[in-house]
């Protein structure tokens, strides 16, 4: 097990992931409040996009309030010592918009991928390189193979150029033991750094990150509140606390993002981030929190439990862009329960 803590960057998103959490319906003010208090607090690094990164600003994704170009400029106005980050999913955000993100001042790109498709992300990182950026790999829903399997992914990024390379648990899905093979492979497999970036949906997000930061683990993310999507993000503020009781040096000052979630964030809330029924059975599942709305919908359709929709879901590991199987199980599950009554 490594046990070497140092060197630890903390980053927030809760102007990025906490976008879902609001509609991405953030002002630029509220971005500007947000970033001051967290420059403040010696945050070394936030990210600020719209929640599906650069470009996704949509109608299928949802439409940012304000251009999301006006939020990473006002942030990078705010940011101080600390350094703006920008999330891209290629397909969704292109060079375009890298390129100007750039310019405007963020110095850190994380490039997002499904844990299975590392191969659409190597031109990115390699202009993310060329721009001087500092470029992280984002394996996203990476509960959903192998930790072997995963481990060739990040190799991908990595001999793309990528500076660090993630583990992402973007249901909240998986156990701590879960989360430090994961680590454990991709440490073993990269010579680049290690991340990891949580989600609370089955109450484990802060002892994932300490199962990961155990394995040499040394980014590790989180927001204020935990404002984020399904049950929100590894609580940050909750985080830093934990890591100082346990002696581990990150730079923040805890009083200060204390302060932040409590007077800056808390206020931008629009209902509490718990762990309710929805966001437990998104978790347990181990599915994009997306599916929820659309479950529903099926479920009163074919008269179907939406849960029973949702685990099912996983058990087949359906991801995103592969909504019309919703519907498929749906039907399925309908017609079973005919066969069963004999109708």
């Amino acid at each position: 097990m490594a046990t070497n803590h140092q060197n630890i960057t903390l980053v927030d998103v809760s102007l990025r992931d906490g976008s879902h959490a609001v509609r991405h319906q953030f002002t630029s003010e509220q971005v500007g409040r947000v970033a001051a208090a967290l420059a403040s607090a010696k945050v070394p690094v936030f990210e600020v996009t719209h929640g599906d990164g650069l470009g996704g600003s949509s109608l299928q994704f949802g439409l940012s309030k304000e251009p999301e170009l006006d939020w990473i400029q006002t942030a990078v106005r705010q940011a101080g010592g600390s350094r703006v980050s920008v999330l891209l999913l290629p397909g969704v955000g292109t060079r375009k918009e890298l390129k100007r993100a750039h310019e405007i001042g963020a110095s850190v790109v994380r490039v997002a991928t499904h844990c299975t498709e590392a191969d659409i992300s190597p031109q990115h990182i390699a202009m993310a390189k060329e721009l001087g950026m500092t470029v992280c790999g984002f394996l996203m829903m990476a509960h959903m193979v192998p930790p072997a399997e995963l481990a060739k992914q990040a190799r991908i990024m990595e001999e793309a150029g990528a500076d660090v390379v993630y583990v992402v648990d973007s249901a909240g899905a998986m156990l701590p033991h879960e989360a430090r093979d994961r680590v454990r492979a991709l440490r073993d497999a990269l010579s680049c750094e290690v991340g990891f970036h949580g989600h609370n949906n089955l109450g484990l997000g802060v002892a994932n990150t300490l199962a990961a930061m155990e394995e040499g683990a040394t980014w590790l993310d989180g927001s204020l509140c935990g404002l984020g999507a399904g049950a929100g993000n590894t609580q940050f503020e909750v985080l830093v606390a934990v890591l100082d009781r346990l002696g581990v040096e990150t730079g923040v000052d805890l009083y200060a993002i204390m302060d932040a979630a409590e007077e800056v964030v808390k206020p931008l809330l629009p209902r509490p981030i718990v762990i309710d029924r929805d966001a437990l059975v998104i978790g347990y599942a181990g599915v994009y929190s997306t599916f929820l709305l659309h479950a529903r919908r099926a479920a009163e359709k074919f008269g179907v439990e939406p849960r029973d929709i949702l685990i099912e879901l996983g058990r087949r590991k359906t991801v995103g862009g592969q909504e019309d199987q919703i519907i498929q199980v749906a039907y399925e599950l309908a017609h079973r329960s005919s066969v069963a009554q004999g109708r």
